[in-house]
């Protein structure tokens, strides 16, 4: 073992001062980093219980019990078993020997429900051509590096997040006043907040594009337009298309729901069985959208895929 003055010898050697330099480096970055951890989980926890209060979790209400007399209970106990209940009375009655009657006396209404999911899908449809087209357009002033000036960036900006902060259903609220009810304020709804969330995704994506093509293109003579159209366009067009897919995906689920404000689609029948609390015809409608989104999604991720070569066939 080295003696006091052999380690004393070490420690002024011209070798050791940059050892002994970085371990207390070292030693102050993880003393800072379990400060930093320490704050930042008793800030977040701080908001969690906060936000947890004002959401009525630590809410205590009166509940009757099976005795019909009624008690005070903590709010999500008491809570829990209603959600099974209101579960159970979704549940047809279903019997393996009459499972044909059964099965068609749930579906009592599947003509006016195939109707209304094929409106549905239209809508997402039309919707998705909307929302690619604005959002598409204003991408390119929107990102950073793009923008013809700082003007035209901050208003594009501020037209997309205005789009994309008012809840789809918002929009179709204000729609219907303006043009009644029908599937086309169920369009212009869901295709105004999908050009804002598409044209915040497509301008990050422009924000990634190598420039160099772009200077190619100026130092030809081309116009703002030319250096998009050559020089940033083929480089975001996969990332587009698998953004769009994506977002079809999301509006056949929005369009589905958008309805019940009277915005077309099944949505409406939604709103009429929740009303009339026939609650066989919502287990029925859930299960209906729930096919038809597994379905979408599975083609849509198929196609995302191919389109951005992750299903590339064995090279030759």
């Amino acid at each position: 073992m080295p003696g006091h003055a052999d380690m004393t010898a070490l420690a002024d050697s011209p070798i050791s001062t940059p050892i002994l330099q970085f371990e207390q480096d070292y030693a102050d970055l993880r003393r800072r980093t379990r400060i930093t951890w320490l704050v930042g989980s008793a800030v977040f926890l701080a908001l969690f219980t906060f936000s947890a209060w004002l959401g009525d979790f630590f809410k205590v209400t009166q509940i009757t019990l099976p005795d019909g007399s009624r008690d005070w209970r903590w709010i999500i106990p008491a809570g829990i078993p209603r959600l099974g209940e209101f579960i159970a009375k979704t549940i047809p009655d279903l019997h393996w020997a009459t499972f044909g009657a059964d099965f068609a006396e749930w579906f009592w209404r599947w003509k006016v429900w195939a109707k209304l999911l094929v409106e549905t899908i239209l809508i997402a449809f039309m919707a998705t051509v909307f929302g690619v087209i604005g959002g598409f357009l204003l991408s390119f002033p929107a990102a950073r590096n793009l923008a013809p000036n700082k003007w035209v960036m901050w208003i594009c900006r501020r037209y997309l997040e205005i789009a994309r902060t008012v809840p789809d259903l918002v929009w179709a609220l204000i729609f219907v006043f303006c043009f009644s009810v029908g599937p086309m304020a169920g369009v212009l709804a869901i295709g105004l907040h999908a050009t804002g969330a598409l044209g915040k995704l497509y301008s990050e994506v422009n924000e990634n594009i190598d420039m160099r093509p772009l200077e190619g293109v100026k130092a030809a003579g081309g116009t703002w337009f030319d250096q998009i159209r050559y020089g940033a366009v083929p480089q975001v067009l996969p990332n587009i298309i698998s953004y769009t897919l994506l977002r079809f995906e999301i509006n056949v689920r929005s369009s589905s729901i958008i309805g019940y404000v009277g915005a077309g689609g099944l949505g409406q029948e939604i709103r009429e069985a929740l009303s009339l609390q026939e609650y066989t015809d919502l287990s029925a409608l859930f299960l209906i959208i729930f096919v038809t989104v597994m379905v979408i999604d599975f083609a849509s991720e198929k196609l995302r895929h191919r389109v951005i070569g992750l299903e590339k066939g064995p090279s030759t």
